[in-house]
């Protein structure tokens, strides 16, 4: 009788294996066939550093991924990361953010997410220092004149930037603190639309990223006067820094960054990091980043995540010591 109640049990447990295998082999594992469909990254408007980073990577990694990457832009940093923090943390949503994704949120006190917990980091990608740009026009031809200009007439002259807490916003709020002027400012949706305002002439002055203030610079659009790096940069030959140009200590820049949804499996994440810093070393990419005005960079997961928390502490603190605070 034992004998036949162990060969019922064992057939029993066959059986189930078997259900199981073939269950198993009839579901497709999405984790080890990522990705399967087209992957949009969610970026910042047409025109901005985000956006061009954005669709050089898409260029750079979909042949590797085998798919399609389609750039969905979107107006401010806070609309980006709330629908990038709704979508399904499947690989297929991804953002691709300036700074101001994790900087936002301590000027906007309704943000909708967190900038820590709500995402997966995937890479940091790139670099990019701001450069200080005003209208060709502006009796400024250099920091120290524009100060003086500033002084001369509190609150006349305008600068333009993208929502609070975007890089370039951050910058011009820094400068104002450091240099003791009031310039006021004129929010646009983006910072592509910033800069346009500036060469438009309506606004003086700007902090844009050198990924997009680059060739406007180049074609006399607008005049360069500084770049917000602490040491001179290649990507702004013969430019000044700004500390060197009287305000001692001044430093911003803008960092590129990749996000997939927070609980996104280990294994896309892998996958997305290993193919975005793959291509980010070649040659290709790095000529391609160096003349957009960016130092690709590249680093792992718990790398750009750690900035993240670092920057957000650094710079909430910074910005209570200077008493700056969001309209």
């Amino acid at each position: 009788m034992m004998v036949l109640i162990m060969r019922a049990i064992w057939k029993g447990l066959l059986a189930c294996l078997s259900l199981s295998c073939i269950a198993h082999a009839a579901t497709p594992n999405s984790v080890t066939t990522y990705p399967t469909k087209t992957v949009r990254i969610v970026t910042a408007l047409a025109g901005g550093g985000a956006d061009l980073v954005a669709r050089m990577i898409g260029q750079g990694i979909s042949a590797p991924l085998g798919q399609a990457i389609v750039v969905e832009n979107r107006p401010s940093g806070i609309v980006q990361g709330e629908i990038v923090a709704r979508s399904a943390p499947d690989g297929y949503t991804l953002l691709l953010a300036a700074s101001s994704h994790w900087i936002a949120p301590l000027f906007y006190s309704d943000a909708t997410f967190d900038p820590v917990k709500d995402f997966t980091p995937v890479t940091l990608v790139g670099s990019s220092p701001n450069i200080l740009v005003v209208h060709p026009s502006l009796a400024a031809g250099n920091v120290k004149e524009l100060i003086a200009l500033a002084r001369e007439s509190p609150g006349k002259l305008n600068y333009s930037s993208a929502q609070m807490g975007s890089p370039n916003h951050v910058a011009a709020e820094l400068f104002k603190a450091m240099a003791g002027v009031n310039i006021v400012r004129v929010g646009y949706k983006g910072a592509g639309p910033a800069l346009s305002a500036v060469m438009a002439g309506e606004v003086q002055l700007a902090f844009g990223n050198a990924a997009s203030a680059f060739a406007m610079v180049k074609s006399g659009k607008l005049k360069a006067l500084a770049v917000t790096s602490a040491q001179p940069s290649a990507l702004a030959p013969g430019l000044p820094t700004v500390t060197a140009s009287g305000v001692p200590g001044y430093e911003s820049a803008s960092m590129y960054a990749l996000f997939a949804p927070a609980r996104t499996p280990g294994a896309v994440i892998r996958r997305l990091n290993q193919e975005v810093v793959t291509y980010l070393k070649s040659a290709e990419a790095r000529e391609r980043f160096f003349n957009a005005g960016i130092d690709g960079v590249g680093s792992s997961p718990e790398q750009i995540g750690a900035i993240v928390k670092v920057d957000t502490e650094r710079l909430g603190k910074l910005i209570k010591q200077l008493g700056i605070r969001g309209e």
